[in-house]
């Protein structure tokens, strides 16, 4: 199936390794144009380079050091995609998780960090994409399974998940008037650095991914590039009446509708 991402123009946060370089890739593997950002220059010359050999790459990956915890973030964003490309037609806000631990003992300086990048860093980038997108444009936010259950370990994040979550749903009724289509992903176990950080915290990692596994309906982690290709068809044109809504990239492990 053509998904139509030939040539359009996308913004990937936090695109220099994990869940946002697996979308990066399969975008412009479908040859589309994607400007990536990281928050360390050299992951993100690495990340360039590497997607620089995918599909059309060549010339069609541009890389910005950026923390979507910045302010100017947003708008330095939105202009280098516009003035490398031409044009945008979608972000895909994706943001390293906050710190693990439980909710008792979370410091008022722990939420606020997380809650600059999570929270708001994201939905600065989503309203300044709202400002120059065009009907048939997308904002896509990589959220958790925790917008619907709980994750042990991740209070923060549990906290923080379902708030962006709704006000995503939020932007979706606003701008769907525009032609703009507003989503969320929400990923499990998906075998990336971050999870097995998180599987690594237990006193047996091993032990820790196998009940982990046993939770999941189809037996085993996700891949990266299972999440990409979802990623991938959700932003393009392929997928031009889905919005408002959050889909589990999760192997069944959900429990809720």
């Amino acid at each position: 199936m053509d998904l139509g991402l030939q040539d359009r123009v996308y913004v990937v946060t936090g695109g220099t390794r994990g869940l946002g370089f697996a979308a990066a890739r399969e975008l412009v593997a479908d040859g589309a144009r994607v400007l990536l950002t990281g928050r360390e220059p050299a992951a993100v010359d690495a990340a360039v380079e590497a997607l620089s050999t995918t599909g059309e790459g060549n010339g069609a990956v541009a890389g910005l050091v950026a923390d979507n915890a910045d302010p100017q973030t947003a708008e330095r964003l939105v202009t280098t995609a516009v003035e490398r490309f031409g044009r945008l037609d979608g972000v895909l806000i994706s943001v390293g998780g906050p710190a693990a631990g439980p909710v008792v003992s979370a410091t008022d300086e722990a939420w606020r960090t997380a809650f600059e990048s999570v929270f708001l860093g994201a939905l600065r980038i989503a309203r300044t994409a709202a400002g120059t997108l065009g009907t048939g444009g997308v904002i896509g936010f990589v959220l958790s399974t925790s917008v619907y259950e709980p994750i042990n370990g991740l209070g923060i994040s549990n906290g923080l998940r379902p708030g962006l979550a709704m006000a995503a749903k939020s932007l979706a009724n606003e701008l769907g008037p525009r032609g703009i289509r507003v989503l969320g992903l929400l990923p499990a176990r998906i075998d990336t650095d971050r999870v097995r950080e998180l599987d690594a915290m237990s006193s047996d990692p091993a032990a820790a991914r196998e009940r982990a596994t046993t939770g999941i309906p189809l037996g085993r982690y996700g891949t990266p590039e299972e999440f990409g290709k979802v990623a991938a068809f959700a932003l393009s044109p392929a997928a031009s009446y889905l919005t408002g809504l959050m889909l589990p990239v999760d192997g069944g492990a959900l429990h809720a509708l």
